[in-house]
This record gives C-alpha cells, sequence and structure tokens, in this order.
C-alpha cells in the first residue's frame, strides 16, 4: 500500500525542528556565515533533544525512528542552513550507521552509544588531497605491528574535520593490492581525537558553508589496536561505499530543504514587493519561477522519500539513494538561482538569505558523488550496462514499535 501521509510521530519531530532551527539558529545565522564560526552548542542542544541519533536504536542511545525521519530532520536543518545538515551527514549517515551495521557489540558500546546520546561528535575520513571521486587512488596506509597497526595519511575537505572526536579512516593494508588497484586491499579504523600523532585544521576561503566546519586532519605513526578496525581486513571499500549512499539519502533531503526554502523566501518577498503599482506576484515570468521551484521540490522530495522507504524495509537503495542525490542538488542549485532573480538586486546582498542559499549548495552538487558521476551512473543502470550491488550490505530494516513489541 502507497502511502503519502507523515505519521504522527514524523509529524512531531517536524514540528520540534522547525521550532529549534527558529529558536536557535535562524536569529544567529547570518552573523555565524559572515565571522566563518562553527558553533558546536547547536549540536549539544540537538543531542539533548535525541536528534543525533534519530535512527539509531534506542538500545544503542538513540531515539529509535526511522530512516524517513532521518530525512525529514535533513531537510528541516537545510532549509535553515546547509552547515547543520552537514553535520546529520557525517556524524549520522557517514559514521554511526556504519558503526550500526558493521560494528562489533564492543564498538557500538564505546562509540555509538555516546554518538547517538550526542555526547560526541563524529565523521568521516576518505577523501585526500589527491583522492576525491578515485577513492582506489588514495594513499594512507596502515601496517600491522604486533597486535596494532600503525596508521599514516592525510584526510582532506572533511567535515567537523577540527572539530569531531570520532572518526572513520579509511587506507591501505595492503601494499600489493594498493599497487593492483585492487580495493580489496583497503580498510577502515575508528579513530580517537585524543590518539597520540593525530593533528587537525579548519580551512577557510570557502565559498559557502561557512558557518561549518570543514577541515583536515593527518595520523603521523598513530598506533591503534585490533578491536579499532570496523569490518574485517580488506572491507574499507565495501564500508565506504555503504557510508557513501547513506550520505547521498541524507544530502537529496536536505538539497530538498533548500529548494523549498528557496520557494518560501520567494513567495514572501514576491508577495510584498511592489513594481508599478503591484505587487510581483502578478507577474507571469516571476510566477514561472515559484512554479518550477515548488514542482521540483515536489518531485525532489517523493525522490528521497522512495530512499528512505527502500531503507526502511531493508531493500537495497543506490540506485535510489543516487537519483535523489543527483536531482535534488541540481534543482537546489536551480532553486537558489531562481530566487536570486525573483528577489532582483536585493538578491545579490546578504540582506536576504537567497545569497546564502546559493553559496551553500553548491558543494551538495560536488561531494558524495559529483553531478557527472551520478549522471553516468544513472545511464549504466538505464542501458544495463550496470547492475545495482546485490551483496552490498544494507542497513537493518526499521521495525516499528508496534512489531517490536
Amino acid at each position: 500500500m502507497i502511502n503519502f501521509e507523515l505519521t504522527e510521530e514524523h509529524k512531531q519531530l517536524q514540528q520540534t525542528v522547525r521550532e529549534f532551527v527558529a529558536g536557535e539558529v535562524a536569529p544567529n545565522i547570518k552573523e555565524w556565515d559572515e565571522k566563518q564560526h562553527f558553533e558546536r552548542s547547536v549540536f549539544d542542544k540537538m543531542g539533548e533533544l535525541g536528534l543525533l541519533g534519530v535512527c539509531i536504536p534506542e538500545e544503542y542511545g538513540g531515539a529509535g525512528m526511522d530512516y524517513i525521519s532521518l530525512g525529514i530532520l535533513c531537510e528541516e536543518l537545510e532549509a535553515c542552513d546547509t552547515f547543520m545538515r552537514v553535520v546529520m551527514s557525517v556524524h549520522v549517515g557517514l559514521n554511526s550507521l556504519s558503526l550500526l551495521t558493521w560494528g562489533t557489540e564492543e564498538q557500538k558500546q564505546k562509540y555509538l552509544v555516546p554518538q547517538a546520546k550526542g555526547e560526541k561528535l563524529a565523521t568521516f575520513g576518505l577523501t585526500e588531497p589527491n583522492a576525491g571521486s578515485d577513492v582506489i587512488g588514495m594513499r594512507s596506509s596502515a601496517r600491522r605491528d604486533g597486535d596494532d597497526w600503525i596508521l599514516n595519511g592525510e584526510k582532506m575537505w572533511i567535515s567537523l574535520g577540527n572539530t569531531a572526536d570520532n572518526f572513520l579512516f579509511f587506507c591501505w593494508t595492503d601494499e600489493e593490492k594498493r599497487k593492483k588497484r585492487d580495493h580489496t586491499g583497503m580498510s577502515c579504523f575508528i579513530i580517537e581525537r585524543s590518539m597520540e600523532g593525530f593533528s587537525s585544521g579548519t580551512l577557510h576561503g570557502k565559498m559557502g558553508i561557512r558557518a561549518g566546519d570543514t577541515g583536515y586532519f593527518t595520523l603521523q605513526d598513530v598506533r591503534v589496536p585490533q578491536e579499532n578496525m570496523l569490518g574485517n581486513e580488506g572491507e574499507g571499500f565495501k564500508i565506504a561505499m555503504f557510508a557513501l549512499e547513506n550520505g547521498r539519502y541524507t544530502v537529496a533531503a536536505g538539497a530538498t530543504g533548500v529548494i523549498r526554502a528557496s520557494r518560501d523566501a520567494s513567495v514572501d518577498y514576491a508577495n510584498t514587493r511592489e513594481v508599478q503599482g503591484k505587487t510581483i506576484a502578478n507577474f507571469q515570468l516571476v510566477k514561472q519561477k515559484i512554479a518550477d521551484m515548488q514542482a521540483d521540490y515536489e518531485m525532489c522530495n517523493l525522490l528521497w522519500m522512495k530512499a528512505g522507504y527502500l531503507k526502511n524495509i531493508g531493500k537495497p537503495s543506490t540506485k535510489a539513494a543516487s537519483l535523489a542525490k543527483w536531482q535534488a542538488t541540481i534543482r537546489s542549485e536551480k532553486a537558489a538561482s531562481m530566487a536570486i532573480e525573483v528577489h532582483g538586486a536585493n538578491g545579490y546582498t546578504n540582506d536576504y538569505p537567497v545569497e546564502r542559499y546559493l553559496r551553500n549548495c553548491k558543494a551538495a552538487v560536488i561531494y558524495e558523488g559529483t553531478r557527472d558521476i551520478h549522471t553516468l551512473m544513472q545511464a549504466d543502470w538505464a542501458l544495463g550496462l550496470k547492475k545495482e550491488p546485490k551483496a552490498r550490505v544494507s542497513l537493518p530494516a526499521y521495525k516499528t514499535k508496534e512489531a517490536a513489541g
């Protein structure tokens, strides 16, 4: 049965988040953006509300909600500002859901529980200065030393890179396989900021998401025990691809929030701005732009909802998440640009939020797979040149409280 209605739990979450961002973020976001200031206390408060573990089971410190709830949270956060959704993407989508799916019970108790409670912030380290879309081109490495591993490498463009407490670090554990570009030589480790040999920094001068912490971190002869390996040796690439699928889902939902925010700002402006004795809401070409934003919002909302539904029932969502991410990000860029045009000269200043929407949304077209990567993926699936992976691990199917009881 197809049901497009949000549950009462979903509606309550939506209202809670809207009230939270209206009170805690919206009054300050212009200043934070101008000063490139990351306000961690916002996420401490989100942790108190249970939002940082929204879809993590209650037994591991989370709120026990479903994956649609994660999407709702991301859409609402990014409708205010992208920096907030970015934290949800890396903390929950990339890190915590990977721990939930691949972690041992000991790893879940040590790392997942405090992350879900909001006591610790976590992120994901895959991209390097010379390796972005070409994951196999990474140079980070790990070598055995008794019962431990010695890790070395540098990660770049890492959200929460200079703030997070816990990290997932991807590297080569088999040098021969690295030379052959065989991804089964890659592994994943759980890293703590306090480990000796860890250092990090913040990147400045970004076009957008200026209120967020985007940085880098470096590991120099960092010693970690075997129990900090996530999954088995050689499963790093598989874990990374699993995590990126979850990240794409959160990005898609967030970008949909940008479309909605651009539409709402344009509607408000069009209904108040007067030209030649009447509001510009009466002008046909202004109407066309707003109609385009409305259509794009409805389409992208359905796309990320479909991906969330597949996650809820434990079915593969790689293709759905890719399509949702691709379309939502390019349409958010289009919506933000049109919103500036609706605002005219005023849209080109930071007196109105639409110029920030445009600066912020550009990054999402690039990360979690560029628009070009997703275009090729979708074409290959349509042409039958590529099949949706069957062996890739999916998220555990969501169990409703009624089913669980």
